[in-house]
């Protein structure tokens, strides 16, 4: 029997040997490759907290202690050890266990969290509401080196410091992003001993030293990095108010242990700083923690992904991109620690000047763009739309309001899949359909995706392109020249005298192939790609009335400000039949993409039925 199987309740780890913890590490760390294996997920994150993970259950008490995981995506040896063990396997499949913490799945999951730097001010949250209901627990917030990066875990820190509340800081210091480290706080963290202000006082120090003759050399260097060592490592923290402690090894357990049981006792803020090694524990992960950071499923013994290879939307733009950058200097790339993900990382190689990844900040990254902009640049910003919603004021204020022609491209847009409620793109063309000066655009293909950003650049005022995850329905080409659409200007795709569909988007192929189906039954069926939400084709909704006045909408995003209702807007008063297929007014679960699609009508069958409701209805 193993050492999980006896641990029949969260708390019983604390009666597990402390000399058998490191073989239970093991056994939780061979669990989640091996659903992950099959799942896909975050793993190389969660293999590198498996030792702070089994530290934190055995020295609080997970039943009443708080513990706020940033991300999320480390998460999964808690979910382990709490009450999921018999449900893993069910790891980000459609009504099974989500890949993030959250409170409706489990007590034992304090809060929900999907985006990053959200666990200091969380923690902190946690902390006043305790001391003012006069309860009893501890907070501890789990932070990565990459999330600290973000603008929020500083406002975090220093209310934090100013309070002065009970609470305990995990800095999980792996020494990597979710890509390559950027920044100036991420040279502070990798490299802690040997950042430029300290070398010249190290070198000044030693000049001044190496006069007393009574010291060797040796002696002198030692001296100084011992002092070196004592003053800088946790000098920011503490002069925001929290008391520092390390850097130790994160996957010492014993000295994790011990460490954690005296800083629980601490008055305060304290700030714990660990190293640890992303993927632990799992040779390809551990060599290349990039692309284990999230991935489909894979073979364990080789670590090759099993998934078919399709060209993707994203990888459409990073060609895309770098073809129009060849001809074109005055453009520049920005992203926010996602150049993989976003498909900016070829573009970085080929023109590292005119790129930038400023870390997990999308608001400063817009804001950056804009200024780039005003400055007489070509900035197109690559960031995930779920991401981009925190970066919605700088798009209203800094961009918008003074109609800087900033290219925002906002990929994984719609059903993202898995990965849930936290990052499907469901709200984008909701939020940015009301903001004036922005034109939103929507590729209905790979290539519609090459020509809007062509047009994009073009352009004196500021747009957006969404985009879904995954592959498109056409093989896109980047021999030819792209063309420069006509702004605002849909494209009647297929003509139809007895309804008509009207699509924006990745939903174009799934319409026709609706209306085709539908012909071969006798009826009659055109299909409208809108392609842009802003600004939008009025006059075509207007002609569709000359030979029907049933319509159905399909959009892959919320229907709540979404296009379907700009057409009934549109077509008000006039007596038109109008059904919208789109997202709910809920957060949508994960399961594959597929799957949600056809759960919410967008499916053939279901864009059949809704056009044979409307013909029959009187």
């Amino acid at each position: 029997m193993s050492i999980m199987d006896n641990i029949s309740s969260p708390n019983a780890i604390k009666i597990v040997k402390k000399d058998l913890l490191p073989d239970l590490a093991q056994e939780v760390r061979q669990e989640i490759i091996e659903t992950v294996s099959k799942t896909g997920g975050h793993l190389a994150s969660s293999l590198g907290v498996v030792e702070l993970t089994i530290a934190l259950h055995y020295v609080f008490d997970v039943e009443k202690d708080k513990f706020i995981w940033d991300v999320g995506h480390q998460a999964y040896a808690h979910k382990i050890l709490t009450d999921r063990k018999e449900k893993f396997n069910t790891l980000r499949q459609y009504q099974g266990i989500s890949g993030f913490p959250k409170i409706s799945e489990s007590k034992y999951d304090s809060f929900g969290a999907g985006h990053a730097s959200t666990s200091i001010s969380a923690g902190l949250g946690f902390a006043v509401a305790r001391d003012i209901q006069k309860e009893n627990y501890k907070v501890v917030s789990i932070i990565g080196d990459g999330s600290m990066t973000g603008g929020l875990a500083f406002e975090g820190l220093q209310n934090a410091g100013t309070l002065g509340k009970d609470m305990l800081v995990i800095l999980n210091d792996n020494q990597m992003f979710i890509s390559q480290k950027v920044g100036v706080l991420a040279g502070y963290f990798a490299n802690i001993l040997t950042a430029a202000g300290v070398k010249k006082i190290e070198e000044s120090v030693l000049k001044i030293v190496s006069k007393l003759k009574f010291l060797s050399f040796n002696s002198i260097k030692k001296l100084v990095k011992r002092f070196k060592t004592i003053l800088f490592p946790g000098l920011m923290f503490e002069e925001m108010g929290f008391t520092y402690v390390g850097p130790i090894d994160g996957h010492n357990i014993n000295q994790l242990i011990e460490i954690l049981t005296k800083v629980k006792e601490f008055k305060g803020p304290v700030l714990l700083h660990i190293v640890t090694k992303k993927g632990k524990g799992y040779k390809p992960a551990e060599q290349d923690p990039t692309k284990f950071h999230g991935i489909g499923p894979f073979d364990i013994e080789t670590g090759k992904t099993l998934s078919l290879k399709k060209v993707t939307y994203t990888e459409v733009f990073s060609k895309a991109i770098v073809k129009l950058a060849q001809k074109d200097e005055k453009i520049v790339a920005i992203t926010a620690a996602m150049p993989d993900g976003t498909g900016l990382k070829d573009f970085s190689k080929k023109y590292p000047d005119r790129f930038f990844d400023v870390g997990i900040d999308e608001a400063h990254a817009v804001t950056f763009a804009a200024a780039l902009a005003a400055g007489g640049l070509k900035p197109v910003v690559a960031i995930y739309s779920t991401f981009m919603q925190r970066a919605l004021d700088n798009i209203i204020h800094d961009v918008a309001l003074q109609n800087l022609p900033v290219v925002m491209m906002l990929d994984r847009a719609g059903i993202v899949g898995e990965d849930g409620a936290t990052h499907h793109g469901a709200f984008d063309l909701s939020y940015l359909k009301y903001i004036p000066n922005l034109t939103v655009m929507a590729p209905a293909n790979e290539t519609e995706l090459q020509d809007m950003l062509n047009t994009a650049l073009t352009l004196k005022n500021p747009s957006v392109i969404r985009y879904p995850r995954g592959s498109g329905t056409r093989i896109a080409s980047f021999q030819r020249d792209f063309d420069v659409l006509e702004v605002g200007k849909a494209k009647l795709e297929k003509e139809g005298k007895d309804a008509c569909i009207v699509c924006l988007g990745n939903v174009l192929q799934v319409c026709l192939d609706a209306a085709k189906d539908l012909e071969s039954k006798g009826v009659s069926v055109s299909v409208l790609n809108m392609r842009f939400l802003k600004p939008f084709d009025e006059q075509a909704i207007k002609d569709v009335l000359k030979y029907t006045n049933k319509i159905i909408t399909v959009e892959e995003g919320s229907l709540i400000g979404g296009m379907g209702e700009t057409v009934k807007s549109v077509l008000s008063g006039t007596g038109a039949k109008i059904y919208s297929i789109g997202l709910p007014d809920k957060f949508i679960e994960h399961g594959k993409q597929s799957l949600i699609r056809e759960k919410y009508g967008f499916s053939v069958e279901n864009i059949e039925e809704q056009i044979l409701k409307l013909i029959k209805e009187v």
